[in-house]
């Protein structure tokens, strides 16, 4: 009897240590496989004569009166109307669900329309949409946008994320193993609660198993024959009243973007898109690169480490969570760069409350390591999001420019999330420098509203709490940032 107890035990173990050496063989290889061709791509530097820079603003006035200038998906409405040959699309957040009690701007119905009325102007345009699952919620029903575009010949590409890093490693491996194989379809009855929305559509079991998992194709592009553009916004109506910036640009660039959408349609196992436009001959001293992914991450490191002592570096970001850039943010102001951060309270998520990370403890570590050259302050949000992610970095000659669809956090910039940024290189007192300068001023120093407010308004009490779960969200990465 006891010979078998042992056989029992001894063959328990090594079935037992084999699970774990798979799950680890698992877990090793999806954290560290080779990027689907494309990804991870640094575009070739353009030279363009300008560059608009276009921005969405929420704000109090200084009679506590709440205004919103919204222009982005206004500006890319029109863009889609005057394209001739081809228009592509890829969209984060592309939905209507919204149960607040706000009323929000449209734009995921007056984009779906723009677009919709411009294959019925223009049969031979050519349309794709390159989206996210999550605007099914993974699977679990239809959403009426694309349907509606579907049926007018605007061709819908869903991205396949399974090609991709995983980043929520521990869970991945078990999901990878069990999960994976059991997708949700349309026709599917759910009966668990949408995580997005009290009015979207009830899901299946299936739909959160994959949801855990959380991957995402971040990026918010449009490029079209006649020009590009790259934002931090979506056409999300619970999004519609968030700040975010894009910068529309025009010239050879679009062939980059065009090139950095094709890798995704192609490993998503679609390969339509457009073929590249011919090659003009540049000109103008703005110079300017498409950059994916960890190549938006090296850009970002290189810039802030190059600055030096009377320069400047101006932060306007929804997430700041990675610790090298935090770093080096630091070390720049004690180089005796002017450091000027102007980040999220991260307490407001589509009217539901969130617990301050991870910009609170960021901020209040940020501000305790560095100095005078290092000043933070708050968006003055009510129920919207300060959603930008901007670099702008004054040099004596010339300004450095990084934005688009990239938060600062390892989801974002290493490899994990595809993203979408430009880096621009721009000679001082240009236009463009200029409106960069006057954006970030017009915030901090509150000229014609408060849009912000100063660093001690917010409640540190517990940020000692708030920053040991941030550490544990980001050395395990079950987190959205």
């Amino acid at each position: 009897m006891d010979n078998c107890k042992k056989r029992v035990r001894k063959k328990t173990f090594w079935i037992v240590l084999g699970i774990l050496c798979y799950f680890a063989i698992t877990m090793y290889y999806h954290t560290h496989k080779a990027l689907p061709e494309g990804l991870s791509f640094e575009g070739k530097v353009h030279h363009v004569e300008d560059i608009n820079f276009i921005y969405d603003l929420p704000y109090l006035d200084h009679q506590g009166e709440f205004h919103h200038e919204g222009r982005i998906f206004d500006r890319v409405n029109q863009i889609i109307q005057e394209a001739e040959e081809f228009i592509v699309l890829d969209m984060f957040l592309f939905n209507h669900f919204y149960d607040g009690k706000y009323n929000m701007p449209k734009l995921s119905q007056n984009l779906t329309t723009a677009l919709i009325n411009k294959k019925k102007q223009n049969p031979e345009t050519e349309i794709v949409l390159i989206t996210d699952h999550i605007n099914t919620t993974y699977g679990s029903h239809t959403t009426a946008e694309f349907e509606k575009l579907r049926q007018n010949g605007v061709q819908v590409i869903f991205s396949d994320l399974k090609p991709l890093r995983d980043s929520n490693f521990l869970y991945s491996s078990v999901w990878r193993t069990f999960f994976q194989w059991f997708q949700s379809e349309p026709g599917d009855q759910g009966w668990l609660p949408n995580p997005m929305s009290n009015t979207a559509p009830e899901v299946t079991l299936r739909s959160y198993l994959e949801l855990l998992n959380i991957k995402a194709n971040h990026r918010k592009v449009i490029v079209t024959d006649k020009t590009s553009l790259v934002t931090s916004g979506n056409p999300h109506n619970a999004s519609g009243f968030h700040s975010n910036i894009a910068f529309e640009i025009k010239g050879n660039i679009k062939r980059d973007f065009l090139a950095s959408e094709k890798a995704i349609a192609e490993y998503s196992k679609e390969d339509t898109l457009p073929t590249l436009p011919k090659k003009k001959k540049e000109k103008g001293d703005i110079q300017v690169q498409v950059l994916t992914e960890g190549k938006i991450y090296q850009r970002i490191l290189e810039e802030v480490k190059s600055t030096k002592k009377g320069q400047e570096i101006w932060l306007g970001m929804f997430y700041l969570a990675e610790r090298n850039i935090i770093t080096e943010l630091i070390n720049a102001s004690e180089r005796g760069v002017k450091v000027r951060i102007i980040l999220d309270p991260n307490q407001n998520a589509f009217g539901q409350q969130k617990m301050g990370l991870p910009n609170i403890p960021v901020a209040k570590e940020l501000n305790e390591a560095g100095n005078k050259s290092l000043q933070i302050k708050w968006y003055n949000t009510k129920m919207e999001q300060y959603h930008t992610k901007l670099l702008y970095i004054k040099k004596r000659e010339h300004s450095i420019i990084l934005g688009g669809s990239a938060n600062y956090t390892t989801r974002n910039l290493k490899d994990l999330n595809p993203e979408t940024n430009v880096w621009i290189k721009t000679p001082k007192a240009n236009e463009l420098d200029q409106e960069l300068s006057s954006y970030f001023h017009r915030i901090w120093k509150n000229k014609d509203a408060d849009y912000t407010q100063e660093y001690s308004s917010q409640d540190y009490s517990i940020a000692w709490l708030q920053y040991i779960g941030y550490r544990i969200q980001k050395a395990l990465n079950f987190t959205t940032y």
